[in-house]
């Protein structure tokens, strides 16, 4: 009974809740349930949230049986890391907070609570969001469900192992440059990267301000549209927000005939896996027996998206984590510091890890006099002409089809190294976050037992494009239903 209903998408889970075949407490039991047997071997989770959780079940069974349930409503949700719930401990995966409770809600989790979510607990990251592997986090290394020799991607692995392992119905990701949708390939699930300013980040431990998302993961493309109308929308709590009208869910179910897709030659060079590459082709074929023009596009400014994400994201890390200080909040090494200083300087060597004192120390640099003009505002000119150049495909074609990612996962320790190779991981998903606009990745086939995905970009705003070529690509295929073998 247990296994059955963790399995469940947040869809048939909430049609049981409403027709009472189950609680919302048996539901949130059998995943924490879940959690207790998998997560030794998986690392999804830094802290669960079980006692909270039950007490959110226990409210949302009154919600249902006085008929006032949402399509959230007692549903069982994992939060990545880095996004605050009061009075629950955030670590953004860093000793740096390793002993910091939040103190408010972020925005999404304010609405979450609104729509009845339970949260079953936080899941593991790489620290602060930077890294492609989970293997950054200060605490555990997260293992992908279909292969535990291998890395889930990242930064948000802990949230897509949990979905693709059944330890909660959905999860909240963040995504800079691609830390939501590479997982969501790597584990087989469905990761969303809304525009820019469609969800708030009110809330979220900011790495960098000017690409930062938060979005869905979840198991089903109509699961993530149902995640994504709850947490998107307006906040004055943060000004980057933007008024759109809200996904409709019953218009994702509208035929695609008509619709034109691009498939960019330059996310089709020589160094991808090719296994991956007919897969995301033969993806583009039946696409277009459902309807769909499929026409070949150029997008020759993708090349010099790597190198303005690497700019502009340690620049912005070196001053948004000048705040982890020793003082204020978080981890402090004062022992044997005579000044101020010495107290920074030995809180910040301590509590920070590698990749991030790597970050700081090129963010500073490319922000430091003399340099300004020649990295960081160079890079701001290309991503204003990368976005220009989305703006101008986006009148040719409805949405664009591409991998998520060069290869399917790989393994744990392979790249942890060579940062170089880790960073171009993310080489198909950051122009996204540069040109501001949306991204979606689901399940397109496999690759040795391995899930591989396909990524759709879509111009800002306009996810409801995205859920609803991704809807009936699902529906003509069988692989979002491939459960990871647990022995």
């Amino acid at each position: 009974m247990s296994m059955q209903l963790s399995e469940l998408t947040i869809e048939k889970a909430h049609q049981g809740l409403i027709n009472k075949e189950f609680s919302s407490r048996e539901l949130t039991e059998a995943c924490l349930a879940e959690i207790k047997k998998r997560d030794d071997e998986l690392h999804a989770f830094l802290t669960v949230t079980d006692e909270l959780a039950l007490q959110q079940a226990v409210e949302a069974d009154k919600r249902i049986h006085s008929g006032e349930a949402g399509p959230l409503t007692g549903i069982p949700i994992a939060v990545k890391d880095n996004i605050v719930i009061d009075g629950v401990r955030t670590t953004g995966g860093s000793k740096i907070l390793d002993n910091y409770t939040a103190i408010y809600d972020a925005t999404v989790i304010t609405r979450l609570k609104k729509a009845g979510a339970v949260f079953v607990g936080k899941t593991n990251m790489d620290e602060f969001a930077m890294g492609s592997s989970t293997e950054n986090s200060a605490y555990a290394k997260t293992a992908n469900p279909h292969d535990r020799t291998r890395t889930p991607g990242g930064s948000s692995g802990g949230s897509a192992a949990a979905v693709a392992a059944d330890l909660c119905l959905g999860a909240l990701g963040s995504d800079t440059g691609g830390s939501i949708r590479q997982p969501a390939a790597f584990c087989g699930v469905v990761g969303l990267k809304p525009t820019y300013g469609r969800v708030s980040r009110f809330g979220l431990l900011a790495m960098t301000s000017s690409l930062d998302q938060i979005g869905p993961l979840t198991k089903t493309i109509k699961d993530n549209a149902l995640m994504f109308r709850v947490i998107a929308g307006r906040d004055e709590n943060d000004s980057t927000t933007v008024e759109a009208p809200a996904v409709d869910i019953k218009k994702i179910e509208q035929g695609i005939e008509g619709l034109t897709i691009g498939l960019p030659h330059e996310y089709f060079v020589e160094g991808m896996d090719e296994r991956v590459r007919d897969l995301v082709e033969k993806a583009a074929e039946q696409l277009k027996k459902l309807g769909a023009k499929i026409i070949k596009v150029n997008l020759p400014l993708t090349k010099y998206a790597l190198a303005v994400y690497q700019l502009t994201v340690t620049s912005e890390i070196s001053a948004n984590l000048a705040r982890y200080d020793g003082i204020r909040y978080g981890f402090s090494e004062k022992d044997g510091a005579k000044t101020l200083l010495e107290t920074y300087m030995k809180s910040k060597a301590k509590g920070f890890g590698d990749e991030v004192k790597r970050r700081i120390i090129l963010g500073t640099f490319a922000l430091s006099a003399g340099y300004y003009d020649r990295y960081y505002l160079k890079a701001q000119k290309v991503r204003a002409l990368i976005t220009q150049e989305f703006q101008k495909i986006f009148k040719k074609v409805d949405c664009l089809l591409t991998p998520t990612a060069p290869s399917v996962a790989f393994k744990l320790g392979e790249k942890f190294s060579d940062p170089l190779m880790m960073y171009l991981s993310d080489i198909y998903t950051c122009p996204a976050n540069i040109g501001g606009i949306c991204g979606l990745s689901l399940p397109c086939g496999f690759v040795g037992g391995l899930p591989a995905g396909l990524q759709l970009l879509a111009k800002p705003l306009d996810e409801q494009t995205l859920f609803r070529v991704g809807w009936h690509y699902e529906q003509v295929t069988q692989w979002h239903l491939k459960k990871p073998p647990f022995t």
